[in-house]
């Protein structure tokens, strides 16, 4: 039976992979976004089902005023002996001392996850490998200004976080620009090294190297790169960054990422794709299509198809956010409240505005599909400069807003566009009420804004945006486009605050 890729869309890169007899876990990079490493569930390698984060408190994840793009990096996820590993790497700054590698470890995947023990290992994306021996490997890239470009790897103590062997170069790739994202197996008596090359761009590719001792010699594969879309006119683009895993049927399997652009420009993020791994008679292996991947493929044998698309309401009855909703870095605890109004999200903004490298009172969650809405329904009572509303968001400098505003004593709701230094209120319609459903329809080439009066049927445009101008090659950074819910002062210490009696993300039924 065949499925669609990608099976987990929107912006889920990096992903890593690990089985644990017939369940199937996966983890995925979520930078400057606040819980981080979301951690994913499987039978099938194709329904995905998000069960947490790996890292859901501040003395794991530190990371208030990081830039847009910096945090967690390239996740790796294994299980040995009871229990799952997450290794990863935080970045809070662009030098080798603002770059840390650490690893934390759950009995349960659905955490709670331990605090961090840090490495004294630098350079980024870590992976970790348990070799039959009971001897565990760390692999990774070199540190940014003082080492060849490379692979490097050495023996660790899983306990202590203590290196046990020396820092050895083993590979330097087949040639294209930046290795990094290494995986190393042991399959069939030899050491398989998996590495991403090419820049996480359109020039991305898979290639793999086998040794017959965890330090190589590695031998290239003599048919690198083993998976690239590279100078195609394939729909998917810049795949690389793969992870193997052997499924319980015996079949092998990878996952990778993946862009969808659309007109060249790509606004959901780096995408979760799945390919088949076939082995040939010499022991080399090959991805996909002859090293392709296609928006449809033939899936295992143990996936008996796709589950519709999650019509998701949420009406905030819980005290806790459910897995998908995210912070943009570490949120203050005064700007936000599931309590304070039973049945409602408060949020109490803030001076901070979503044009600030900052924390603003903002809950969003993944912009998933290209054909998809967006609603909530908002009482708020805006003081001098004060607003709240539904955001299309990007990162500071690229995002667009519905809102209820007060300016000059006048509210109004109005629709704003940031893209870059272009800053400008497009819209602006008076509007009495304290209470207003405000709607973002989007398609893969624009965004619609409408609101509405509970009290009446129908939709007001209000206006339209440019999904392009929020894509990745206009905005810069490795994410992907959010829609959620904030408020702000604009300057303000404090503002009223603004109650969301619920969120609304719909799709069709199979996308």
């Amino acid at each position: 039976m065949n499925f669609k890729n990608p099976v987990i869309s929107g912006f889920y890169p990096d992903p890593s992979i690990c089985r644990v007899g017939a369940d199937y876990y996966l983890v995925n990079s979520s930078f400057h976004y606040f819980p981080g490493v979301p951690i994913f569930h499987s039978r099938d390698l194709v329904n995905w089902q998000q069960i947490g984060h790996c890292l859901t408190r501040p003395q794991q994840l530190s990371i208030p005023k990081v830039g847009s793009s910096m945090g967690i990096f390239a996740p790796t996820i294994r299980y040995y002996k009871e229990y799952f590993y997450m290794i990863t790497t935080v970045i809070t700054g662009r030098t080798d001392a603002e770059i840390r590698n650490f690893y934390v470890r759950a009995s349960d995947p659905a955490g709670p996850w331990s605090d961090p023990v840090y490495l004294d290992w630098p350079g980024i994306d870590p992976s970790l490998f348990f070799d039959e021996d009971g001897s565990v490997y760390i692999t990774g890239t070199n540190a940014l200004s003082s080492q060849e470009a490379g692979i490097y790897q050495a023996e660790l103590d899983i306990e202590t976080g203590k290196l046990l062997s020396q820092r050895q170069l083993i590979w330097t790739g087949t040639g294209g620009k930046a290795p990094e994202g290494p995986h190393l197996y042991r399959i069939n008596g030899n050491y398989y090294l998996l590495i991403a090359e090419g820049g996480t761009e359109y020039g991305h590719m898979v290639t793999i190297a086998r040794s017959s001792s965890p330090y190589g010699p590695f031998e290239s594969a003599p048919n690198n790169p083993i998976l690239s879309q590279r100078s195609t006119g394939h729909p998917i683009q810049a795949t690389g960054h793969a992870d193997f895993v052997q499924a319980h049927d015996g079949s092998w399997w990878a996952v990778m990422l993946g862009i969808r652009p659309f007109s060249r420009r790509h606004h959901l993020g780096r995408e979760t794709y799945l390919s088949k791994v076939e082995w040939s008679e010499d022991g080399w292996p090959m991805m996909g299509d002859h090293g392709h991947i296609h928006p449809e493929m033939e899936g295992p044998s143990f996936y008996t198809g796709t589950l519709p698309n999650v019509d998701e309401l949420d009406h905030f009855n819980s005290t806790e956010f459910n897995d998908v909703w995210n912070f943009a870095r570490n949120p203050q605890s005064e700007d936000w409240s599931l309590q304070t109004r039973s049945g409602w999200l408060t949020l109490n903004g803030s001076a901070v505005t979503l044009d600030d490298v900052d924390s603003p009172a903002f809950v969003a969650r993944r912009q998933q599909h290209f054909n998809c809405s967006a609603s909530t329904w908002l009482e708020f009572e805006p003081g001098h400069n004060d607003e709240a509303g539904l955001t299309v968001y990007m990162d500071e400098l690229h995002h667009y807003e519905i809102a209820l505003i007060n300016v000059d004593g006048q509210r109004s709701v109005i629709l704003r566009k940031r893209v870059g230094s272009v800053w400008m209120i497009a819209e602006r319609h008076p509007y009495d009420e304290n209470h207003i459903i405000l709607e973002i329809i989007a398609n893969a080439k624009e965004y619609a804004f409408y609101y509405r009066n509970p009290e009446h049927a129908d939709f007001i445009l209000l206006g339209h945006a440019e999904c392009s101008l929020l894509a990745t090659e206009v905005a810069g950074g490795f994410t992907g486009v959010y829609v959620g819910l904030y408020a702000t002062g604009n300057g303000n210490k404090a503002s009223r605050p603004a109650y969301f009696d619920w969120f609304h993300y719909q799709t069709p039924a199979f996308q």
